[in-house]
């Protein structure tokens, strides 16, 4: 089942020097733009991460500091990529959890905003674990009774993302809606204010924070009772995305 789009989606992988977001860096970028009438665009981007790739990451995505030494930057190529991804929804595979923050990051860290609040994120991975709790390989095989061929290729693993939704739509067709909407809701784990959940949404829509001292309790009432606690966090180890989260919300209580 072909996915019923109103505007673009871009399903997209990557394959960075480590996990870590705000520290670690991309070093390789795979993205397909799917467009409502059907068309697609795919490339895969490799960039020189300006910090040494670890062996263990070497090992699992097979890029080195070798390949990558002439490469492009992230910075070089940002301005570029930024209208590649306006105005479109994005998916991917743990892509909420992972792919997302780290994207989003890099953008930022070139002082790039694109706007993740206004897109809609479809996590396949979620999907799959809602359903069967199985890995990409496995969903590959479950869904598309085919071997995933250069597993942590960025290309095959976004190729088999794609195709693995398209064969979950089929499978699932009386729970899952063909609408990127509804498979955003779906793939939502939890409702983050921002893309590393530090705040959350409760049931009531109301800003939460989700770590510390302070989990559980309101935003805005931590940000009344303790001025210091927006100054920490701004001081502190959080990416530039939570930290631009927390100052539109200061903001937005600001005098409340």
């Amino acid at each position: 089942m072909k996915l019923k789009l109103e505007r673009p989606i871009i399903f997209f992988d990557l394959e960075t020097t480590g996990l870590t977001i705000g520290k670690d860096h991309i070093v390789e970028l795979c993205y397909i733009r799917l467009e409502p009438n059907g068309c697609e665009r795919a490339e895969t981007l490799r960039f020189n991460p300006g910090i040494p790739i670890p062996k263990e990451s070497c090992d699992v995505h097979g890029i080195t500091d070798k390949e990558v030494k002439d490469c492009p930057t992230f910075a070089e190529k940002a301005p570029e990529l930024a209208k590649i991804f306006e105005d479109c929804d994005l998916a991917g595979y743990n892509s909420n959890r992972f792919d997302v923050p780290m994207l989003a990051e890099e953008f930022a860290l070139c002082g790039i905003d694109i706007h993740i609040a206004e897109k809609r994120m479809v996590d396949v991975q979620n999907i799959f674990h809602k359903m069967e709790q199985r890995t990409l390989v496995a969903a590959y095989k479950f869904y598309c009774g085919k071997n995933l061929e250069n597993a942590h290729s960025a290309l095959a693993d976004t190729r088999a993302t794609l195709e693995v939704l398209e064969a979950q739509l089929d499978r699932y067709s009386d729970t899952l809606k063909n609408d990127v909407s509804f498979l955003a809701d779906f793939t939502q784990v939890m409702r983050g204010v921002d893309l590393a959940c530090r705040f959350i949404y409760d049931e009531k829509g109301v800003e939460i924070v989700n770590f510390g001292k302070y989990k559980g309790k309101a935003v805005r009432d931590v940000l009344r009772k303790d001025p210091s606690f927006k100054h920490w966090m701004l001081q502190g180890d959080f990416t530039l995305n939570t930290k631009q989260t927390l100052e539109r919300l200061a903001l937005k209580y600001a005098g409340k």
